[in-house]
């Protein structure tokens, strides 16, 4: 679909009309490209490119997944400056939790009479859990419920228990692999950026390990998404590193299956006073410039517990393809203060994508489309 002759003309006034021809051309846009979008004072005509790119990818179809999130324990070593999530072992005032393996495996398995087709699960870095604790998670999970998809550990957690338990990072996802994952979601990457890391995040993995681990996973066969968490220090120059670094990796394993940008939220944490909570404006336009610079990555996803609902829903108009999916219990934004649902119906997400003119389809963790929904049910 073309975009409009509105538009064009409002990309030739910001002196985008050079972007715009390269994008229709199927061509890639280079990083000076995605600041100057960054940086455009027509968000809706940067929209309706993207949209276009997303409608040449996707047509009109809205994709989503029924998933529940498990967070087994939040209790960390690490103390990243934008977290509301993570406690200290043996803190007092507001003391963490650790689920037991038997804890967790029935919190999993009590959502199967939803049609559950997916389990998110992340945790804190847990300074004393052993490592059996973790495989045996995931191998009770996958006894008890095989056809479950397990999308689970991100990088952070890989590079912790690498280092804990001696073992290599092949080791550590294959040992896991075996036990039960499939997939892996994308969090810990925050901002690439060096700058950025060593004022939120410093004691954690770097960006080249989140990297490193990624591409160890893709070698070996995992499919991974990626995120990028925004609205704090960094400046959009360093927005732009960071996604030519996920595209880089994309172009050399083409494992990543999703882009997620996740918005900053300031309640709770130690950072969140001296920045307010990202726009609505910036949202849209870290979406739009990320699907017209990714041009490898098959999906872009609006995370509408970040977002809030009707955000999530506009962004369909802005190169999104994906709303993520039920999310059941979430912990991690609800800590850090988000007022959105703790989970939607599959009948409001229907509603939200028929609302902004999209066709919805349900989704496996693979972006298989396992049921379209052309017509609303009476």
């Amino acid at each position: 679909m073309a975009i409009s002759s509105l538009a064009q003309r409002a990309l030739e006034r910001d002196g985008l009309g050079p972007i715009r021809d390269t994008v229709l051309s199927g061509e890639r846009i280079s990083d000076a490209d995605a600041l100057r979008l960054f940086e455009a004072t027509d968000l809706a005509a940067v929209g309706a490119l993207a949209n276009h790119v997303r409608e040449r990818r996707h047509g009109d179809l809205a994709f989503y997944n029924r998933n529940v999130h498990l967070n087994p324990t939040n209790v960390c070593v690490a103390s990243c400056k934008f977290c509301s999530f993570a406690r200290k072992e043996g803190e007092t005032a507001s003391p963490g939790y650790t689920m037991s393996v038997d804890e967790a495996v029935e919190k999993v398995l009590s959502r199967r009479p939803l049609g559950i087709t997916e389990v998110h699960m992340v945790a804190g870095l847990h300074p004393t859990l052993p490592w059996e604790y973790y495989t045996e998670l995931l191998r009770r999970i996958r006894a008890a419920w095989p056809e479950l998809t397990i999308k689970a550990f991100t990088a952070i957690e890989i590079h912790f228990w690498a280092e804990k338990y001696g073992k290599s990072y092949a080791q550590v996802l294959t040992e896991l692999r075996d036990a039960g994952l499939d997939t892996m979601p994308g969090g810990g990457a925050e901002i690439f950026a060096p700058r950025v890391r060593r004022k939120i995040c410093d004691d954690k993995a770097t960006a080249d390990q989140w990297i490193e681990i990624h591409r160890t996973a893709h070698r070996l066969g995992i499919k991974t998404n990626s995120t990028m968490l925004y609205g704090h220090i960094e400046q959009l120059e360093e927005r732009v590193d960071h996604l030519r670094r996920l595209r880089e990796l994309q172009d050399e394993t083409r494992g990543f299956q999703v882009f997620i940008p996740l918005a900053f939220h300031p309640e709770h944490n130690m950072i969140g006073k001296a920045f307010p909570k990202p726009t609505g404006y910036d949202a849209l336009r870290t979406l739009a410039v990320a699907r017209l610079y990714l041009d490898n990555f098959d999906h872009v996803k609006a995370y509408w517990v970040s977002l809030g609902e009707r955000l999530a829903q506009t962004a369909l108009a802005f190169g999104v393809d994906d709303l993520d999916g039920t999310v059941l219990e979430e912990r991690i934004y609800h800590m850090a203060g988000s007022t959105v649902p703790q989970a939607l119906s599959e009948k409001t997400l229907h509603e939200l994508i028929r609302a902004a003119g999209r066709v919805p389809a349900e989704r496996d963790s693979h972006y298989r489309i396992l049921k379209r929904f052309e017509t609303a049910a009476a």
